[in-house]
């Protein structure tokens, strides 16, 4: 609907309630003449309710103060979604059984707490998915929408279930909708180097069925991540640094929206400038706008030689230095990473390498290329590192090592998971800040996290100024939890200071809503609400995820 701008609206209401002020003053006895007269009264009951909704708008107007921001959302302020009663829940899952099969609907209570806790969120809330369903095609994730729109079902996707803000949590209850059968690669494209698959497909296991072709797909999160929730948080990994993040490798998506809609974001081509980029729109919108059903990415062509080293330094901000500086110089590293003698001491502990390493902090490298190419880089980066006070580069010996040294980092938070007691839980996030400003936040962060005496570690893709800290401590202790908090919250607050952002890969689930609107703002965070709504006008998707529901 078209509105006109405040002030305009405010000059063409005065004249008339001008006009309507000075005619109320006209006594009861010359109203009453005039219509005894045969003339009109001026009071007629059209004019007074021309002149109450002027008076009420006038009144609305001139109140807002300059201050409010411009972009408002003032019909959200008055909708609240209204969710199914268990009456209609239990309808729908008797419809989606018929037309699904028995099995397609779970309604288990391991199957609900699976769906509704993790192990590795920092964050839980005692309410969980009410149902789960199972759905094995994009035109079965369309059925299911289509009843759970029109019963008012939340619907939450559920990939590999190992995100660490709650991001597939359920808070209004709802449905869980888990694509652990749709997990095949549909098409590799080899000449074009692009691959179509489903949600459900681990990326470790769609390198492994394509390497044959001479390519790979080097996006490279958590080893159980797959496609489906690294589209939906935006992922990175330890290849960043080289290759980039998730939206640099997705060319389509298919999309089933809230109402059941099927739409496809794009074509097949590596570039495109038809129209709105509703690609990335999905990637890292965590379900909350619809559910990905198949994926379309580009792939890489897998590097003639690879080295992996380890070097070692006197202090977290030395390494953190040193990256700095290798990044800056322009040295193409396929990746770098960092990790704090707490993290090495866990490698050394959990027993995944046969070799026992130094327990200082310590970063690893990825060299990629040709084989003269890696031979250079390595020289260049040897040459910063021991400006910078490096101990001696330490090489894999050969591809086996290299795939257990660079795994050891991969698996470090279930490595620090493995080592928990019992009742003791893990708190894990990321912040990123611009490159220039890594080794002031590692040290700040390092020295407020070990001033708290438990078992903490930062870790991090140093190489894009991505960092993460993981802090073991008892759950059952209010007290230990609340600093446990405040660290994290201080870290957080301090990457925002610097220009940097409140999450470079885990995305925002629960735990981060109230880092997001301070980094971005109400007006940036209204424009958000007001994509959703218009997608997803009854908040069926994800609710409460990313912003705070409408109340």
């Amino acid at each position: 609907m078209f509105r006109l701008p405040a002030a305009r609206l405010r000059q063409l209401a005065s004249p008339l309630l001008k006009r309507g002020a000075l005619r109320a003053q006209t006594s009861a006895a010359e109203q009453t003449t005039n219509g005894k007269n045969g003339q009109r009264p001026f009071w007629t009951p059209s004019r007074v309710l021309l002149f109450t909704a002027l008076t009420g708008t006038s009144a609305y107007l001139y109140g807002v103060n300059d201050s409010t921001p411009r972009f408002r959302l003032s019909w959200l302020q008055s909708f609240k979604p209204r969710y199914a009663s268990k009456t209609d829940m239990e309808k729908a899952i008797g419809e989606l059984r018929f037309s699904l099969g028995e099995d397609a609907i779970s309604t288990d209570d391991e199957d609900l707490h699976m769906h509704g806790y993790s192990e590795w969120s920092s964050i839980n809330i005692d309410q969980l998915p009410v149902a789960v369903a199972y759905p094995k095609s994009t035109e079965e994730v369309s059925q299911l929408a289509k009843v759970c729109h029109k019963y008012k079902i939340p619907m939450i996707p559920y990939s590999g279930g190992s995100s660490l803000e709650a991001n597939f949590s359920a808070p209004y209850g709802g449905m869980s909708v888990d694509f652990s059968f749709m997990d095949q690669i549909i098409t590799l494209h080899a000449d074009d180097m692009d691959v179509v698959v489903q949600p459900s497909v681990p990326w470790m296991s769609l390198n492994e069925e394509i390497k044959d072709s001479g390519l790979f797909f080097p996006v490279d999160p958590g080893p159980s991540a797959r496609i489906g929730g690294m589209v939906g948080t935006s992922c990175s990994g330890t290849n960043a640094v080289r290759y980039g993040t998730m939206k640099d490798w997705v060319i389509n998506l298919t999309v089933v929206l809230a109402d059941g809609t099927i739409i496809k974001t794009r074509r097949r081509p590596r570039k495109s400038s038809a129209g709105y980029n509703l690609t990335n729109l999905f990637i890292g919108s965590e379900g909350t706008l619809g559910l990905v059903t198949e994926i379309t990415l580009k792939l890489a062509v897998i590097p003639q030689d690879t080295s992996v080293a380890v070097v070692t330094f006197p202090t977290i901000r030395d390494a953190a230095a040193a990256a700095s500086k290798v990044m800056r110089a322009g040295i193409p590293v396929a990746a770098m990473e960092i990790m704090d003698e707490v993290q090495m001491s866990v490698i050394n502990r959990a027993g995944s390498t046969a070799k026992k390493w130094k327990e200082v902090p310590t970063m690893f490298f990825k060299f990629s290329g040709t084989k003269a190419g890696v031979q250079e880089n390595v020289q260049l980066v040897k040459s910063i590192a021991r400006a910078h006070k490096s101990g001696d580069f330490e090489f894999a010996i050969d591809a086996e090592e290299q795939k257990t040294l660079w795994s050891a980092r991969k698996e470090s938070l279930w490595s620090m998971l493995a080592l928990r007691k019992e009742g003791h839980e893990v708190w894990s996030t990321d912040v990123a800040v611009p490159l220039s400003r890594l080794p002031d936040i590692i040290e700040i962060s390092k020295k407020e996290m070990d001033d708290l005496g438990l078992f903490a570690s930062i870790l991090g893709h140093i190489g894009d100024g991505n960092f993460h800290e993981s802090i073991m401590y008892d759950g059952k202790n209010p007290k230990e939890r609340a600093a446990v908090e405040k660290c994290i919250k201080d870290m957080v607050d301090r990457a925002l200071e610097m220009d940097g952002t409140c999450t470079g890969e885990h995305g925002v689930g629960l735990g981060k809503k109230d880092s997001l609107l301070k980094e971005l703002g109400i007006d940036t965070i209204n424009v958000m609400k007001s994509i959703k709504a218009a997608l997803d006008p009854h908040w069926l998707m994800n609710p409460g995820k990313i912003m705070d529901m409408p109340n």
